[in-house]
């Protein structure tokens, strides 16, 4: 299980600028938070939550099995590496410009001890009206069956905005993030959504670059029953510039959006060509 209503949160770098605002987001959602991690700042509180020096402490004092880290790049690879061998399951690394050979590293970690990791640079994970795990708008949608998953934070934002909007519910956002390396793959959410009881429908928001929606194409063909629906951004991107993310660049005929529509269209999934007709597709499939 990624995350449901009842994961206990610890925000690690929670009496920072950027973790105490966030923080008092996810409380307001109804997200459970209950212990932030500082070192050298433990015994303070934080939205009258208290904040412990290590992960171990802040787990045996409050049962705790997430987290969701707000500190600077240099300090990522202490921080989740920390949260990783405490055993959390889902540690949520929201952070950018995160070292890529630090981030191999902890890949490596939680594969070998079969935790989830997401990020970095994502903005995390939402049950929408249960929990929210990160940066994303509050009012986007409400609880329904379609899984949202998306390499785009702000695109996906406006996709999952106009998807509630048409009165449909929303399972799950799930921002995994555009850098080359990160934890969750693109792939490995579908395979998870593909599974999941309470998921009818699953919507990809791609983009240029790697070969993840070619890959995750694949899986669909062999392995997912349920309709998917994906748009990719970046159809008139020039060859060889690197857009946005770090990992949407493409070279030659690797990672264009033709390549990736078409791997998708001959899975079965169904392509919307603009973000606002997501939702129609959404419509013709209920």
């Amino acid at each position: 299980m990624y995350i449901n209503e009842n994961s206990k949160v610890i925000v690690q770098g929670m009496t920072g600028k950027q973790g105490m605002f966030h923080t008092q987001i996810m409380l307001n959602y109804g997200t459970k938070i209950v212990a932030g991690v500082t070192p050298g700042k433990g015994g303070q509180q934080v939205h009258d939550i208290p904040v412990f020096n290590k992960m171990k402490e802040a787990i045996q004092e409050t049962g705790a099995d997430t987290s969701i880290i707000f500190v600077p790049a240099r300090f990522i690879l202490s921080a989740a590496m920390e949260s990783l061998n405490a055993g959390i399951n889902m540690t949520c690394i929201i952070t950018e410009n995160v070292p890529v050979f630090d981030m191999i590293q902890l890949v490596e970690k939680a594969k070998e001890k079969g935790l989830f990791l997401i990020g970095p640079n994502c903005p995390g994970m939402l049950i929408p009206d249960k929990i929210k795990l990160g940066i994303m708008p509050n009012n986007m949608c409400h609880y329904g069956d379609v899984a949202v998953i998306s390499k785009s934070g702000t695109l996906s934002y406006e996709i999952t905005k106009a998807i509630g909007n048409s009165d449909i519910g929303v399972s799950a956002y799930i921002g995994i993030g555009g850098d080359p390396v990160r934890g969750t793959t693109m792939q490995e959410a579908v395979a998870y959504y593909s599974e999941d009881p309470k998921t009818k429908i699953i919507v990809l928001i791609g983009e240029i670059g790697s070969d993840e929606e070619e890959k995750t194409a694949e899986l669909i063909k062999y392995n997912v029953s349920k309709p998917v629906i994906a748009y990719i951004a970046g159809k008139s991107a020039p060859e060889g510039k690197r857009m946005g993310h770090a990992g949407a660049i493409i070279s030659g005929d690797i990672g264009t959006a033709k390549g990736k529509i078409k791997a998708l269209k001959d899975s079965g999934v169904l392509i919307a060509n603009t973000p606002w007709e997501v939702p129609q597709v959404i419509k013709e499939i209920l």
